[in-house]
């Protein structure tokens, strides 16, 4: 699925108007409130995604100085974003909100006519402008469902659901390979119903193994917002009811998920 920068660029900036909707309004109490990522507030999620829009325009355009602040980042272990949430949590909510609108908009308004194939440097393999692009929406989304959770407020699914479940389907080899594990090379037949009612397909008609449900849930559950036991998602096939239990859109450490509700303490 090759998306045009510019289509690429509105999506994102449409997620985050959608995020900084609910943002703008907190006192500065509710950016203290936990979210379910353990230990991050939700100031701690935005200021997240700040940084890393920060890096990504460094990265674009300044690769040596990208470079060098990776380097400093990678050092302190490979849990680094939790490391990084300590350098920043000194912020106001307000001085949060007010990096994250500014670096957003910079890394928006500086992608929109450089070419999708263009490759720069990241915390692991170089990759495309476009699959950058389409990673900051992913994490915008799934930061965003953080927020949201925590206080309690439901975020309409959106078209833009393409981009974290394209994501989340291509990363199915990394959800085995972060693991340690040898990735099957069963193909997997992948069937979501959109927010519109259309129907988004990824793998061969004829596949033995099969997902299908709500795109809502299936990305939920590749950014590990969600249990799959607590999905209407179905799996058929042992290699595509494993890689809905360890899936994993996002790039780092293997995610410990979320518990599913019946093992949640009462």
């Amino acid at each position: 699925m090759a998306v045009p920068v510019d289509e690429l660029c509105r999506d994102l900036a449409a997620e985050s108007a959608s995020l900084l909707a609910i943002l703008r309004p907190l006192r500065e109490a509710a950016w203290r409130t936990p979210t379910l990522a353990q230990g991050w507030t939700i100031a701690d999620q935005i200021g997240h995604l700040a940084y890393f829009d920060e890096a990504a325009t460094l990265a674009m355009h300044e690769p040596e100085r990208f470079g060098a602040e990776a380097a400093r980042v990678l050092a302190t272990g490979t849990n680094f974003p939790d490391q990084l949430v300590l350098e920043y949590r000194a912020l106001t909510g307000r001085q949060v909100l007010a990096w994250f609108e500014r670096v957003r908009a910079e890394l928006v308004e500086r992608s929109a006519n450089l070419d999708g194939t263009t490759r720069m440097p990241w915390y692991g393999p170089p990759m495309s402008l476009a699959s950058l692009l389409t990673a900051r929406l992913m994490e915008t989304w799934a930061h965003g469902q953080d927020v949201a959770d925590a206080l309690g407020i439901h975020l309409e699914p959106t078209a833009r659901l393409r981009h974290v479940a394209h994501i989340g389907v291509g990363a199915r080899p990394y959800s085995y390979r972060v693991r340690g594990m040898v990735a099957p090379t069963t193909p997997i037949r992948v069937e979501l119903h959109a927010p519109d009612g259309s129907l988004w397909t990824w793998g061969p008609e004829d596949a033995a193994d099969r997902v299908a449900g709500e795109a809502f849930e299936f990305c939920r559950v590749v950014t590990q917002r969600q249990n799959p036991a607590d999905t209407s998602l179905k799996a058929v096939g042992d290699d595509a009811i494993g890689w809905l239990e360890i899936a994993q859109a996002f790039a780092g450490e293997p995610g410990s998920g979320r518990p599913a509700r019946a093992e949640q303490p009462a």
